[in-house]
């Protein structure tokens, strides 16, 4: 009875609604330079195939007189011939933002691509956009009564003229119904209803088996199972639980150089994270040896990209030991921080213990994650989180002397990564400095762009402020899907060191 709590977590998981590389958090949010013109992006998906997506941008750079927006397969032969581009509207005063809408005809990888033009020229810029169905549309019961009465009504109406014409279609004016006419007016409307009936029996199950085949057409994420083996190896399995023929279990890409991407974190503490990347053994399954991790309930969130582009998270939980495992290497990287259960009075008074704690400063609004060996981890709060709404979450990391490391790096090609999670573990997003979308799927809408080795140019790197050698600063565009509260672990690095941090927000819900 003691592990109901952690059961009852990891049902909440599994059940959440997908929202392909993400779960819980279907919008894409995205920042690039479209030529001379930097664009903050937000593309809200359909829910629903085919669809409207809505689109909004903040232009960051003065001068632009027009943006157009194409919606283009991501591959294939039909990427090669987009169809007119549409023109995004300025809805208020203010000339630097956009608002415009694309139907979506077809479910999988889409790009939205961006022309812009005005006073220092033309830029273009593609963002990634995995569209499927989630969900089906609801009739509400107000509009089913009211669709019902004049369905009543119509068919009513037209049994009366039906009977009308039968009884008096051939009579003077004036003149009296003869019985005859009477009864052949009777037998036609009881033929019309009849022919009606049958009409709306066969249209329900048409409508019905249109529904059904919709209905199996709503996106149906892969499945993961993980177990642990011998010698601390955990073996994870996926599963196709069928949604497109189309879809493989061997046609994964490098997305920074991993087929896979793994966040493991403890709960429902949220005081473990790990990133991981475990490699592939056979079809549809992967290896990795564990390191030294303490034991607990651990939620799996697994990244993978398709060659289409596609992205997709799986999610899955474990129950691990103690694990005395291999030291860290390469890309990994791990995160302690305090259990979630502590009081959020705590996070306002400086933690004397080594354990790593975040502290909120009330003046400054900036929430400090103190690192085990000196270093500290600060973000940059905004005045306020609304769920939503487009936010660049600036993080800072400085030495033990309060100063910007030297040894700055790029942590597998970007200056960092960060991963969103909900502490009821219905949102999960794993964010870059660009964007919400895979940078393999990026890459692929923008081939030629000179950030495309996997963000080796840093002179044009989204989240960078480029001064001597690289920053100690990072900014991830996001919003927050719904209210509530979320922890962030946010990951940077200097010289072979990844320092993960660790922060709390709590998103009140819209007055």
């Amino acid at each position: 009875m003691k592990r109901w709590p952690q059961v009852v977590c990891a049902a909440l998981l599994l059940c959440a609604i997908p929202a392909n590389a993400h779960v819980g958090s279907p919008d894409v949010y995205a920042d690039g330079q479209a030529g001379p013109y930097r664009l903050s992006i937000v593309v809200r998906p359909p829910l629903v195939i085919p669809g409207v997506a809505e689109i909004e941008v903040r232009a960051e750079t003065a001068g632009i007189d027009r943006i157009s927006i194409t919606p283009v397969p991501l591959t294939g032969e039909a990427a090669n011939h987009p169809p007119v581009p549409d023109s995004m509207e300025r809805p208020s005063k203010d000339p630097q933002f956009f608002t415009g809408h694309l139907w979506i005809m077809a479910p999988g990888s889409w790009q939205i691509r961006f022309a812009a033009s005005g006073s220092q020229g033309t830029g273009a810029l593609s963002i990634p956009l995995p569209a499927t169905a989630i969900e089906t549309r609801k009739m509400t019961p107000g509009l089913g009564i009211l669709l019902a009465a004049l369905g009543l009504l119509l068919v009513l109406g037209m049994v009366g003229i039906v009977g009308a014409a039968a009884r008096e279609a051939k009579l003077e004016p004036g003149a009296a119904v003869p019985e005859p006419n009477r009864r052949r007016a009777l037998i036609a409307m009881a033929v019309a209803l009849a022919f009606i009936a049958a009409a709306v029996v066969l249209g329900n199950r048409w409508w019905n088996s249109d529904a059904a085949n919709y209905a199996g057409n709503i996106y149906k994420p892969l499945q993961i199972t993980a177990s642990l083996e011998p010698d601390n190896m955990l073996d994870l399995k996926l599963i196709d639980p069928g949604w497109v023929r189309q879809r493989r279990l061997d046609d994964f890409i490098p997305d920074h150089n991993h087929l896979m991407h793994l966040y493991l974190i403890r709960w429902p503490q949220m005081d473990v994270v790990f990133h991981l990347h475990p490699e592939p053994v056979a079809t549809g399954e992967f290896n990795l040896a564990l390191p030294s991790m303490p034991g607990g309930n651990y939620h799996l969130y697994a990244d993978v990209v398709h060659a289409s582009g596609f992205p997709e998270t799986m999610v899955a939980a474990i129950e691990l030991p103690q694990i005395s495992g291999r030291p860290l290497a390469g890309d990994d990287a791990e995160g302690l921080a305090k259990p979630l259960e502590q009081n959020d009075n705590d996070l306002n008074v400086a933690a004397a213990s080594a354990r790593p704690a975040a502290l909120l400063s009330s003046r400054t609004r900036e929430q400090q994650f103190k690192l085990p060996n000196g270093y500290t981890m600060t973000w940059q709060m905004p005045d306020v989180l609304t769920p939503k709404t487009p936010v660049s979450f600036r993080f800072e990391l400085l030495d033990p002397q309060g100063k910007p490391p030297s040894d700055m790096a790029l942590y597998m090609g970007m200056p960092g990564h960060a991963a969103f999670v909900k502490t009821d573990g219905t949102v999960f997003a794993h964010i870059h400095p660009s964007g919400t979308m895979s940078m393999a799927a990026f890459m692929m809408a923008n081939p030629h762009s000179p950030s495309n080795g996997v963000g080796m140019d840093t002179s044009s790197m989204p989240g960078m402020e480029i001064k001597d050698g690289l920053p100690n600063t990072v900014s991830f565009p996001y919003g927050f899907p719904s209210p509530g509260r979320y922890r962030i672990f946010v990951q940077m690095k200097h010289g072979s060191t990844v320092e993960t941090g660790v922060f709390d927000a709590d998103v009140p819900g819209l007055q």
